[in-house]
């Protein structure tokens, strides 16, 4: 606000702007803050695409989606890992941290396999760790 008031030649300090800006209700808009979250270059597993863009199902616990999403909130970064079963579109597990590690999918599908208790024909696509399903599958 300060250099928009300057370049249209209204004098004033940062400080007296901000001043009456706040005396008068007013706030900047802050940039949105930008989080780079695709690595591309990764020397990690890739899942493989067993979907094939094929997200329909004729029953429950036959396909289910998983993926981690980012929120920006005053205390910093929080991620969320959901996972939802393709049939009936409702989210079956869900985690959330401060920090994205394989353990947030892994507290996510645990808990989607809590509910559900899954047959083991049940096919997983995600955009985490190809991995990491997998050791958890092994499991039930």
């Amino acid at each position: 606000m300060h250099a928009e008031l300057k370049a249209d030649g209204v004098s004033g300090g940062r400080h007296r702007i901000a001043r009456l800006m706040r005396d008068n209700g007013m706030k900047a808009l802050q940039k949105r803050r930008y989080k780079k979250t695709t690595d591309s270059d990764h020397v990690g597993l890739v899942a493989p695409n067993v979907l094939d863009q094929d997200f329909s199902a004729d029953a429950p616990n036959q396909k289910w989606g998983a993926d981690i999403s980012y929120i920006w909130t005053v205390e910093g970064w929080l991620y969320l890992a959901i996972v939802v079963d393709l049939h009936s579109r409702r989210i079956i597990g869900w985690a959330t941290s401060d920090r994205m590690k394989k353990d947030l999918a892994m507290r996510a599908l645990r808990r989607a396999i809590a509910l559900r208790s899954p047959r083991r024909t049940l096919s997983i696509t995600r955009i985490v760790e190809a991995n990491i399903a997998q050791q958890i599958i092994r499991k039930y």
